[in-house]
């Protein structure tokens, strides 16, 4: 096994940033009304589509659930061997 990555910059975590605005973006949603949806600041949406804020698990899941996405499937972009 390699070593644990935990950084945010890296191509697997920008295609999965790149699906969570595209899911956004599929709605016909803004980052601030998404923000109203999931009850947070339009800053916290910004700031995850533009890498400067990690999600948590739960968040994650919560922003799947706000733009109908199934979780599993950004999880295989992360599990996708480059």
């Amino acid at each position: 096994m390699g070593t644990m990555i935990k950084s945010i910059n890296t191509e697997k975590h920008q295609k999965l940033l790149d699906w969570l605005k595209k899911g956004r973006l599929n709605k016909s949603l803004s980052v601030r009304e998404l923000a109203l949806i999931i009850d947070e600041p339009f800053q916290f949406i910004s700031k995850i589509e533009t890498a400067q804020r990690k999600l948590s698990i739960h968040e994650y899941v919560q922003y799947c659930e706000a733009l109908n996405l199934d979780p599993v499937e950004g999880l295989k972009i992360l599990a996708q061997r480059q």
